[in-house]
């Protein structure tokens, strides 16, 4: 259920092989300071734990202006995976007791069955998540809401600079678990974690609603259309009436799935219901008011707010000759007010073009699109891209992203590769995670929002760019492949602790286990064999890389595209990091074709790779300051490897602000999808 507040959303990076005990962690338990990869940073000469921790890429909370959640949703210790990830491994055959439960609860509270149906598909999809709050704090399919003080405090943890925490739980749309638990008799236990319990809570609350609305429960489903916006929580009121719109359209289309947890229902299709899309005016939510048109879709609830003028640079793009190239998905590290008020107020910080709210998937825009925001962490990008920030935090994996917030960026998306021409694809689309360091010394530091459980697989499926049909197949030497594991059946082991996660909510170093959107990858065709360790993250490291949460140079990502190097039994090898590296692949399990892709090789001994594409010193007219171009020695690209790359190559060029003017260059470079990362070759060095 949406919420006023806008609550901290937690991810993790996680690293396990399906191979090993599917799912299982890939090595024993460890005992408290037994961890090599913590153990050397602690003990490195010149450093402290802290700055070394931030080299190997942690991405860094920023400074908060409300408080973010760190509640307690996950105890410290070892997590086994999530029933809904074992049911999509064993691949059971679906039941449908909750599609009974719907049924009963639908009867019992005289709510029509197509409403309440449709209602809890779009909060969740009809899962459960295990008693697991999702990043607007809901539990369960009906996504009940209980926020307490607790999950408000960061302190220290996150949530710096706001002394009224309290104050923002008063909201009841911050609690209407403790509302639905009052109108049933249930406790508040069971609506957390009993699935029939809680759809017989959010039953209860949407009669609620109606009664309040029209004065009874009416068997007419299209009657039900103010109660449903209502259900959304959100004030504004456009977002709560695109939630109910989104809601009926499920019910006039009709709409079927198995969950993850092995759960068979149907929500028949029902043409003819017209809903009372007046009644949302008799809600008496607030109209979004804005100075500034933003630039959305119309099916997105969008306003504008101004970033800080020293947050990014005015420009003209595309019309100055500055492509837009790329939409770059983050997380913000802090609650969705948070993340405006710095943006803001903060001169000098960083910032976004959108922040999209988790709790009802309404956006601020803050640049225009035309603008450079200071987003990616690397100028170049910056100045090709989009960035669309997502209330969250990056380190708790028992969180979810809501099914609503998918689908606000998923047209956000669609709206702006439309307009600016940019490719539906995974080498355009990319996450935080996957921009690289502009020159060696900022490589470690690239920040790895949003993270493992962004389900990119299922983004890309709602953006209309999926990924085809999967073969079966093992892949063949030579060939590019498309990494594709099946996220609900994907689940993978990472180490974290209080230094990684400013949640709050990690307070002792702990492994979990959680569905992710990554496999790890190993230096040989073995779950013992070493993870492997990437050259920048652990410079002069023995070859082995770890499963800390920060360290995420031996994972590949859903949507990255490698050339084969390699078959041996259930792994297959790709060309990566400048190394051959192995990842558990049984028949194809985790890899599709990628048909046309274009497959570059040095023309010489190597290729020099790059994190930017600027022109050479030489090509910059005379009063301009030439932007500085080094090659990544941190990494290699030798001869006998291949790497998949986006055509055609663009060329080399920069901006400067004064006089809105681009500078380009003779030199013309390929995106490489080259680690976890991607990186730019010259193209007259390949072919």
């Amino acid at each position: 259920m949406h919420l006023l507040v806008e609550l901290a959303f937690y991810q993790g990076e996680l690293h396990g092989d399906p191979s090993a005990g599917q799912g299982a962690k890939h090595s024993p338990p460890r005992a408290p300071g037994a961890h090599p990869y913590r153990d050397r940073l602690h003990h490195s000469k010149g450093h402290d734990r802290n700055s070394l921790r931030k080299s190997a890429h942690k991405k860094k909370p920023r400074k908060l202006l409300v408080g973010t959640v760190a509640g307690a949703a996950v105890a410290a210790g070892c997590l086994v995976a999530l029933p809904s990830a074992q049911a999509a491994l064993t691949g059971g055959s679906g039941t449908q007791e909750r599609q009974a439960d719907f049924a009963d609860a639908a009867k019992e509270f005289h709510v029509p069955l197509d409403v309440l149906l449709g209602v809890s598909y779009q909060e969740s999809l009809w899962d459960a998540h295990g008693g697991q709050y999702n990043t607007s704090g809901g539990y369960g399919p009906m996504n009940l809401t209980d926020v307490t003080a607790k999950m408000m405090a960061g302190g220290a943890a996150g949530a710096a600079g706001r002394g009224d925490i309290a104050s923002l739980t008063s909201s009841p749309a911050l609690h209407t678990l403790t509302a639905a638990a009052k109108l049933t008799g249930v406790s508040e236990n069971d609506l957390r974690t009993d699935d029939r319990a809680n759809i017989r809570g959010g039953a209860a609350l949407l009669a609620s609603y109606e009664k309040k609305l029209t004065g009874g429960t009416p068997s007419d489903p299209a009657a039900w259309y103010g109660a449903v916006a209502r259900y959304s929580q959100s004030p504004d009121q456009k977002a709560a009436g695109l939630f109910a719109d989104r809601v009926f359209k499920s019910v006039t289309s009709g709409v079927s799935r198995k969950t993850q947890d092995g759960q068979s229902l149907k929500l028949a299709a029902k043409p003819s219901v017209r809903p009372s899309t007046g009644q949302l005016s008799e809600l008496k939510l607030k109209a979004a008011k804005s100075t500034v048109t933003p630039e959305c879709p119309t099916t997105v609830d969008c306003t504008f707010l101004p970033a800080a003028a020293s947050a990014g640079q005015v420009a003209n793009r595309p019309g100055d000759g500055v492509d837009i190239k790329y939409i770059v998905i983050h997380d913000t590290e802090s609650s969705y007010q948070a993340a405006i008020d710095t943006f803001q107020k903060n001169g000098g910080a960083d910032s976004a073009h959108y922040v999209m709210r988790a709790s009802d998937g309404a956006v601020t825009q803050m640049t225009p699109d035309k603008d450079i925001s200071y987003h990616a962490g690397n100028y170049w990008f910056n100045m090709h891209s989009i960035g669309i920030e997502h209330e969250g935090f990056a380190a708790q994996g028992a969180s979810w992203y809501p099914q609503t917030q998918y689908k606000a960026t998923a047209e956000l998306v669609k709206y702006l590769a439309a307009k600016y021409d940019i490719p539906l694809d995974r080498e355009h689309v990319i996450g935080h995670d996957n921009v690289p360091g502009p020159l060696d010394s900022y490589v470690a530091g690239m920040h790895w929002d949003p993270g493992p459980y962004w389900d990119w697989s299922r983004f890309m499926g709602m953006v209309g760019a999926g990924y085809g049909t999967r073969t079966g197949r093992t892949p063949e030497v030579g060939s590019a492949v498309t990494i594709t594991p099946p996220f609900d059946g994907n689940p993978q082991t990472v180490h974290v602790c209080p230094a990684e996660d400013p949640s709050g909510k990690t307070t002792a170093c702990t492994d979990r286990t959680e569905p992710a959107n990554f496999v790890p990858v190993r230096t040989a065709p073995d779950a013992k064999a070493p993870l492997f360790a990437d050259p920048a993250v652990h410079p002069g490291a023995d070859g082995k890389g770890t499963d800390e949460i920060n360290d995420w140079g031996s994972t590949v990502e859903d949507g990255q595209q490698f050339v084969v190097a390699g078959v041996s039994g259930d792994w297959t090898a790709i060309w990566f990091s400048g190394s051959k590296v192995w990842f558990y692949n049984p028949g194809g399990r985790n890899t599709m074709p990628a048909h046309g892709a274009t497959i570059v090789k040095p023309t010489g001994d190597s290729a020099a790779l790059y994190g930017s594409g600027y022109p050479k010193a030489s090509e910059y007219p005379s009063g301009l300051s030439p932007s500085t171009e080094k090659p990544l020695t941190v990494y290699s690209f030798p001869a006998g490897q291949a790497y998949v790359a986006t055509q055609p190559p663009v060329s080399s060029d920069d901006f400067f602000v004064t006089g809105d003017k681009h500078v380009t260059g003779s030199q013309k470079f390929y995106t490489i999808q080259y680690n976890h990362r991607v990186a730019l070759v010259d193209s007259a060095d390949v072919a």
